[in-house]
């Protein structure tokens, strides 16, 4: 029972960052899981979707009531990031543990230094309107749906500074429309590491209960503070998490 609601405190802490970056806790919730909890990339990454699949569902909502979001645009990004969830799953499985727990946390260190450098660059202003029409976005949607499948995190985290730098959307709304890509391909790529064996229903789930009764407060944040730091913020937060892996 004391495990239980150990987990459920874990998932508070990381659904309110889930929230606030628009990516699910996934992010943090891999590290965390593979590191301390020693398990193996791939089985850390399962069991994260358990509570990222969720959340993910119910951030999409909050900030679809914060700030509507053009479902034009959404399925744009959402259908070939569905089927490109599936490859990218597929080829996760079959990486040796290590080598993904390295690639992993590669990824991290490059999105980290891009969206800093992002943060701190003088850019277009940001705005609500799409710099690109949406048949562009499918381009976005299957290259971060590969990646969502591969590194368990719905593809959210690699969606969003593409539509800040390129589509020139501001950074809650690229978070918005990058949910709404992650919530078909994290169910995938979760359908994919459970038939597989690859998922610790035990530590997902009340995870998952923790990360939904905290994730609103995330989306209420990341609407408050300013659109420089809410990017600044999210860098270091990559730093982080690839620093807790390449720890292990």
């Amino acid at each position: 029972m004391f495990e239980f609601f150990l987990h459920v405190a874990l998932g508070l802490a990381l659904g309110a960052l889930g929230g606030l970056f628009g990516i699910g806790g996934g992010l943090i919730a891999i590290p965390v899981l593979a590191v301390g909890f020693a398990l193996p990339q791939q089985l850390a990454q399962g069991t994260a979707l358990v509570m990222v699949v969720p959340n993910v569902m119910l951030a999409l909502w909050r900030y679809h009531q914060r700030n509507r979001i053009d479902w034009r645009n959404a399925l744009a990004l959402a259908l070939p990031g569905l089927g490109s969830a599936f490859v990218g799953s597929s080829w996760a499985l079959a990486l040796e543990a290590r080598q993904m727990r390295l690639a992993f946390a590669g990824f991290l260190l490059v999105l980290a230094i891009y969206t800093l450098a992002r943060a701190v660059l003088r850019s277009a202003p940001a705005s609500g309107a799409l710099r690109y029409p949406w048949p562009w976005l499918t381009l976005v949607g299957g290259g971060a749906g590969v990646a969502g499948g591969l590194f368990a995190v719905g593809g959210a985290v690699l969606a969003t500074p593409l539509l800040t730098a390129l589509f020139g959307a501001s950074q809650v709304v690229a978070q918005g429309l990058a949910l709404a890509m992650a919530a078909p391909s994290t169910a995938a790529a979760l359908a994919t590491y459970a038939l597989h064996g690859e998922v610790l229903w035990q530590v997902g789930l009340p995870l998952a209960l923790g990360g939904l009764l905290s994730i609103s407060l995330g989306v209420r944040l990341a609407h408050a503070l300013p659109e420089r730091l809410l990017r600044g913020l999210f860098s270091l937060f990559l730093v982080a998490s690839a620093a807790l892996l390449l720890r292990s």
